[in-house]
């Protein structure tokens, strides 16, 4: 059976049958089937992957796709890309009920104000097909194992997302959106001419990523092939400096949109470092090790003091998440198990957190009509369920021991600290701000006196509660019993940092070296 084959073709058909029904209630309908239909094909793939194998990639397929340049169909997964497409098909049908009104324009009524037009009717079926496309592709660039096809899908992701942002987002959603194409190309074209010179160096006649790894041994080609690709992939997470597209796309994007970009599609950039920068280049790594651990310090206390002052939600969400990029690519390129692991499950735990204070964000928009914190407040005693979710995924953003991103962030600046002191001791500043900027957006939006703006404000109905459900439980269980995810992600960890040459840190290890 093709696993990760029918787990892209799957949404693809299904893009095409939303875009062909009649009614836009079905189209929504057949888009939410076909999403759900996706996870059970994952929980069916996740059940049948071995940890223990000594296979690298699983469910493994390989066609001849250009054979003249060596280019091959490769896809297969380790337990680093079977945790984040798992994380696609759970975030997914989720965004479909939560997004079902985002086509259909929202007039907004607030105490005292004329009733206005926020978004106006656009395509429902345009943009459920949109995300059940921008699916596969997600699934797609987890699961390449060519590095070429890893480019394509790469690429091509971008497109869905740009639509997403530039035909359904908020009043500067042009601007935004050109400006995420622009930055993306320039980084994708970067990546391109990387992986031809790393096709063309390592002489071997294909594209397949088992096969280049150790292929290029000359130390100044490996810093020059690394560059391409880590500048297009830390555009891509976004690392500072590179990070300035993000605010902009998730502030404009509809709020389904806003989760899978930051939540999915960044994660892409971080993923890369660890698939192929680390593996690929395993030299330059090391070498600009210091580097990169130097700007994962800078985006962590820049963007969480970025955070601080802003006054929209949706970017003071966006800047939270520049702030937690940099955990992640400290994490990696601290080069210690605890450090990818724990930059590996960031990247899930993350992905559920941000995703719950992205939607609980864009309900509240829904209702009031505004992005601006100014806008809210005392929301708590007229919507508590509403102030409950967004306490517990606000929590959960500032690392709370308990829930989920607690112990990711706790691995990364455990991993860290190993090789390097200072850096993590500098890190945990951001855990401290992290409280600032969550805490004071949370006072400022659900407590104090009820603004007469919000004083008819709804609290969540039963559609939105069973979107907000799934992500309060799994921040909740991986806070408290992350191991079964951590025992398919720690060998995948091992096999990188062994191919790297790097001996995974862990207490034994260090007891052994004191030892001697």
């Amino acid at each position: 059976m093709p696993w990760l084959s029918t787990l892209m073709a799957v949404p693809v058909l299904g893009a095409v049958g939303v875009s062909l029904v009649k009614s836009d209630k079905l189209a929504k309908q057949l888009a939410m089937v076909v999403s759900l239909v996706v996870l059970a094909l994952t929980v069916v793939v996740a059940v049948q992957f071995n940890p223990t194998s000594q296979t690298r990639f699983q469910f493994a397929e390989v066609y001849d796709w250009i054979p003249r340049f060596g280019v091959h169909y490769g896809v297969g997964v380790d337990g680093i890309a079977l945790v984040l497409i798992a994380l696609s098909a759970v975030l997914v049908p989720i965004v479909i009920l939560a997004s079902w009104h985002d086509a259909d324009g929202t007039v907004v009524t607030v105490p005292g104000e004329e009733p206005r037009t926020v978004t106006p009717k656009r395509s429902v079926k345009t943009y459920f097909a949109l995300l059940l496309v921008l699916e596969a592709m997600m699934i797609g660039v987890f699961a390449a194992t060519d590095v070429f096809l890893f480019y394509v899908f790469f690429e091509a992701m971008l497109i869905p997302m740009y639509f997403m942002i530039g035909s359904y987002g908020g009043a500067q959603r042009s601007y935004a959106a050109v400006k995420f194409l622009l930055y993306s190309l320039f980084g994708g074209l970067l990546m391109l001419v990387a992986v031809i010179a790393l096709y063309v160096v390592a002489a071997k006649g294909t594209f397949m990523f088992p096969e280049l790894i150790g292929a290029v041994q000359d130390p100044t080609t490996q810093k020059w092939l690394f560059a391409g690709f880590f500048i297009a992939f830390a555009v891509k997470a976004p690392l500072w400096p590179f990070h300035t597209w993000l605010p902009d796309a998730a502030a404009q994007a509809p709020a389904g949109a806003a989760v899978l970009l930051v939540g999915v599609l960044d994660k892409v950039g971080t993923y890369g470092m660890l698939r192929f920068c680390l593996e690929l280049f395993p030299g330059a790594s090391k070498f600009f090790t210091p580097l990169v651990i130097v700007l994962s310090v800078v985006g962590i206390v820049y963007g969480a003091i970025v955070a601080i002052g802003q006054t929209d939600m949706k970017r003071l969400i966006a800047y939270t998440s520049i702030s937690h990029f940099g955990f992640i690519a400290l994490g990696v390129f601290a080069m210690t198990r605890d450090g990818g692991s724990g930059a590996t499950l960031y990247m899930v735990n993350h992905g559920f957190s941000t995703g719950a204070l992205f939607l609980i964000a864009g309900f509240l928009i829904y209702r009031r009509g505004s992005s601006r914190i100014a806008d809210y407040g005392g929301v708590q005693k007229v919507a508590p369920v509403l102030a409950g979710t967004f306490l517990i995924a606000g929590l959960s953003g500032l690392s709370l021991p308990g829930l989920s991103t607690f112990v990711s962030e706790f691995m990364v600046l455990l991993g860290t600290y190993e090789r390097y002191a200072i850096p993590a001791i500098i890190g945990t500043t951001g855990v401290i701000l992290a409280a600032v900027y969550i805490l004071w957006m949370y006072q400022r939006t659900m407590n104090g006196p009820t603004a007469e703006s919000v004083a008819t404000l709804p609290d969540l109905d039963r559609r939105e509660k069973w979107v907000m459900a799934p992500l309060i439980a799994v921040i909740l269980i991986l806070g408290f019993f992350p191991k079964p995810m951590l025992d398919v992600i720690n060998p995948a960890v091992d096999k990188t940092l062994s191919s790297v040459g790097v001996e995974p840190f862990t207490p034994a290890v260090a007891e052994k070296g004191a030892g001697q």
